[in-house]
């Protein structure tokens, strides 16, 4: 056996070799072979080095049915598992192949390997039976006669299967043997001498059937041959051979064939009877069943042209006469193939899930397909469906690689469905399907977005802190981690006064928590510090690399009422009393506490301002809307307040009952809800308008601080205002020198007389917008310029002069009045008879005649209540001191008036 062994295996390599040159891997391995025998160096015929077999799993994929083959992982050599059977495997059909399929990963491949198991000598010759018997009759069986006898068979194919027989020695019998085709043998037992009952009634034969095999093996069976008296003629078949072909798909009970026979004989020896003495193959005998009288031969269970393609029946016609003699024919029945087998579609590997980012042509799944059927009807299309990114490529016969197309998007599908379809080309055509699951994984493809470009927020002012201002939300479509959203204030704050003069970020106001996306307030926020804040949140993905995406914030701050109006201190700034129509006022603990306190005229009218209130406050909009109420005195008093301006004014004209002093409480109110307020206290002392101005003139240069022109004016004059009042007093202390020359000179020539003049009417001239006023007597007038103008204020004087003669003093008219600088100073310091008060010395450019009131009022000019001036007569040196007199007041009043 080992002589014989290794020649086969030379066999088998070269035919390996000449298999890997073509294309395709192709073994040969002989049945029987023990397990553990080399079939083939699989690794190294491949192409694969030392190690790789087992570090890139070099495998055997089996298909349908258990393989008796597998691959030595550490060698990678092809080795036989358990027994190889060819007959079981393949039964008559030639050659046995098997295909197989090894797969290598890293990266996968699949390569296609076919195995021929090879046959040996392994199954002996075997006849239907281990014993014939047969009757022949004596006499009337002339030499010559044949009779059929039913061969043996083998399991193995080709030279192992090629029998031959041998008959023992006989003198009476010998064996003839034709052959119908390659396949088939007839045997037929010649009579070559008659029998002779008497001298030999039984003759025991052995039939020997050799196979081709090497060593050859036989089989036997007995022939007992029985002699019989005179029934000399058997059963005559009009045909030998009956070929019949039927469809697969014939149904049960149909008719195969229907045989004839004839006999001569007459009576019992011509009666005979038909029956199916043998069936190739054996075991599907009883697939077949004869009338025993029609010679009907039917179906008895269902044709299966995949199980056996030819069918041989041995029909026996056989009498009824003693003996009985029989006739033989054959009926070959070809089976038709029909397309009853759908086709057959397995996955041999699958590789799942699939990257959304894999490559076009990535190998998904190895597929095969195979159907049992034949010719047309063996032929098997596949595809796939739907159409979408998966598409199959034929790798080999029955083999398909299913393949990405098209590339894939998780977010959009993130699990395909995918049918293979196999249909073959019968008709009609039989379909089989088969479910491939194929999951999709993710990638970071896809950055947060959130739903709005920007996020407006408001938020209410003195918040607390940790209190939720809004709620941010981006949407990453991903899935785990690279879908996996944090938040965080990526840039943005506030600069310059906004800030306190300085940069501040807006994580320093807000937070924004990194799983939630909650804006979180991190302190109380002012609408007075902060009004407007903008800035990024950044929401950012866990993948890898990490993908962004931006918003902005713009966080708008609501203005709450929590700031109560404060009180402002008179334009001045400096404590003391006030000129008219400002209030003087005594600091006190807080912004705009303490006390205020004006001076306001007896006899004043109707409308005559006598202070201005001044408050601000640091909210917005309603609520730093302020409205000003006299809460203190309630009632008909004899001063109101202007309900948005703060002016305190009098309401009816001023009289000696109304007392010295009147105090205010002015509450000053916004407009928000609650409402919150501020109270002032103004004590309005009532003087007569001489005593008034003198006060606040005194008070003026002696505080430090002089009173404020109306709101439209600055805090000082402009040069050009300046160069006018340096004309003015030119021009008044010429006329003064020119008019004393001229009295002096009149004085000469005329009667002197002492001319008592009183007091005119009081003229009100008022020359502002908002209801400012100044107050003369019927000797000198008041011109007061309206805010916008922007001018210092300008008196006009006249003199007194007597009546014409027969006309009253009441009827007087004033004569043109000459034009005078109000740096001359108030009226009353040029008529009243009582001395002038020294004025302290200032440096040029002091102010003192400024007035505090916003609106711009007129000052309330003295009423000169029953003065009478005397004009003195002729001595020059009278009109010298006057004329000095008033130089010196001039240039005073110039000196603090005007400004550098």
């Amino acid at each position: 056996m080992g002589v014989w062994w290794g020649p086969v295996v030379r066999v088998l390599v070269l035919q390996a070799a000449w298999a890997l040159g073509g294309g395709q891997v192709r073994y040969s391995v002989p049945e029987e072979a023990r397990a553990g025998t080399v079939v083939g160096r699989l690794a190294q015929d491949l192409g694969l080095e030392a190690g790789e077999p087992e570090a890139r799993r070099l495998r055997l994929v089996a298909q349908g049915r258990r393989a008796s083959v597998e691959v030595s992982g550490a060698s990678g050599a092809l080795v036989v598992s358990s027994r190889l059977d060819r007959e079981e495997l393949c039964g008559k059909s030639a050659p046995c192949a098997l295909r197989l399929e090894v797969l290598v990963e890293r990266p996968l491949r699949v390569f296609h390997v076919e195995l021929e198991v090879t046959d040996i000598n392994d199954n002996a010759p075997l006849f239907p039976a281990a014993r014939k018997n047969l009757s022949i009759a004596e006499l009337s069986t002339m030499p010559g006669s044949r009779f059929p006898l039913e061969g043996a068979s083998d399991a193995d194919i080709g030279a192992n299967a090629q029998l031959s027989y041998t008959l023992s020695p006989s003198e009476h019998f010998t064996l003839d043997v034709k052959s119908s085709d390659e396949n088939r043998k007839s045997l037929f037992l010649v009579l070559t001498k008659s029998l002779d009952r008497e001298t030999m009634p039984v003759h025991r034969l052995v039939l020997t059937a050799s196979d081709g095999g090497w060593p050859s093996l036989s089989g036997t069976v007995e022939l007992v041959i029985s002699v019989l008296d005179a029934n000399d003629n058997a059963p005559q078949f009009n045909q030998s051979v009956y070929k019949v072909q039927l469809p697969e798909s014939a149904a049960e009970k149909t008719l195969v064939v229907r045989v004839n026979a004839t006999d001569p004989d007459e009576g019992l020896n011509m009666d005979f009877s038909y029956s199916i003495i043998s069936s190739v193959p054996i075991r599907k005998r009883d697939l077949f069943t004869i009338d025993p009288k029609t010679g009907e031969v039917r179906l008895t269970g269902a044709l299966d042209f995949e199980d056996a393609r030819l069918h041989e029946l041995q029909i026996e016609a056989r009498d009824k006469g003693t003996p009985p003699l029989s006739g033989h024919c054959s009926v070959e029945l070809e089976v038709v193939d029909v397309n009853d087998n759908a086709p057959e579609v397995w996955v041999t590997s699958l590789s799942v899930p699939v990257a959304e980012d894999a490559s076009v042509g990535t190998v998904v799944a190895l597929l095969s397909v195979s159907d049992r059927d034949s010719g047309a009807n063996g032929r098997v299309c596949c595809a796939v469906w739907p159409a979408g990114p998966f598409g199959l490529v034929a790798t080999f016969a029955g083999s398909y690689s299913l393949v990405l197309r098209e590339a894939l998007d998780r977010e959009r599908v993130s699990e395909y469905e995918v049918e293979v379809r196999a249909e073959d080309g019968g008709a009609p055509p039989l379909r089989a399907s088969r479910g491939v699951r194929v999951p999709v994984s993710d990638v970071n493809d896809n950055a947060p977005a959130f739903a709005q470009a920007v996020y407006t927020v408001l938020a209410r002012e003195n918040n607390a802190a940790g209190a939720e201002l809004a709620r941010l939300w981006a949407r990453d479509p991903d899935e785990a981690g690279n879908g996996h959203v944090s938040y965080s204030v990526a840039e943005g704050g506030v600069g310059g006064a906004s800030a306190g003069g300085g940069w501040r970020s807006a994580s320093s106001y807000v937070s924004v928590d990194a799983e939630s996306g909650r804006l979180w307030a991190l302190q109380p926020l002012d609408y007075e510090e902060l009004q407007v804040l903008q800035f990024e949140v950044r929401a950012v993905d866990a993948g890898e690399p990490p993908l962004c995406g931006n918003a902005t914030v713009q966080l708008f701050v609501v203005d709450e009422n929590d700031n109560a109006p404060a009180l402002l201190p008179p334009a001045g700034g400096g404590p003391g009393p006030g000129a008219s129509g400002e209030a003087a006022w005594v600091p006190g603990a807080g912004p705009g506490a303490g006390a205020w306190w004006a001076w306001a005229a007896w006899g004043a009218p109707a409308g005559q301002v006598v202070a201005k209130i001044r408050a601000v406050d640091a909210d917005s909009g309603y609520n730093a809307w302020l409205r000003y109420e006299l809460w203190e005195p309630r009632g008909k008093g004899p001063f109101r307040v202007g309900l948005y301006s703060g002016e305190v004014s009098t309401a009816r004209a001023l009289e000696e009952a109304d007392g010295p002093r009147q105090r205010l409480v002015i509450v000053v109110r916004d407009h928000g809800e609650p409402a919150r307020s501020a109270t002032a206290t103004l004590s309005v002392s009532l003087v007569e308008g001489g005593e008034a101005a003198l006060a606040a003139a005194g008070s003026s240069s002696g505080s430090g601080s002089g009173l404020r022109a109306s709101s439209g004016a600055e805090g000082g004059a402009s040069s050009s205002s300046r160069n006018v009042w340096l004309v003015v007093a030119i021009c008044a202390v010429s006329s003064l020198f020119l008019l004393a020359v001229v009295l002096y000179g009149a004085s000469r020539w005329a009667p002197r007389a002492a001319v008592l003049s009183g007091p005119g009417p009081a003229t009100l001239v008022c020359a502002s917008e908002v209801g400012s006023w100044s107050y003369s007597q019927r000797q000198s007038r008041s011109l007061c310029v309206a805010d916008g103008a922007g001018k210092s204020d300008l008196m006009v004087f006249s003199p007194n002069f007597p009546p014409p003669p027969g006309a009253a003093a009441k009827e007087m008219q004033p004569e043109p009045p000459a034009l005078l600088d109000t740096v001359s100073g108030p009226p009353f310091l040029a008529s009243r008879p009582f001395p002038l008060p020294a004025l302290p010395a200032r440096p040029l450019g002091s102010r003192w005649w400024e007035s505090g009131s916003a609106a711009g009022a007129c000052e309330a000019m003295p009423n000169m209540k029953g003065q009478q001036q005397r004009v003195f007569g002729t001595p020059c040196i009278w009109y010298i001191g006057v004329f000095f007199m008033v130089l010196s007041l001039l240039g005073r009043v110039c000196e603090s008036r005007i400004e550098p």
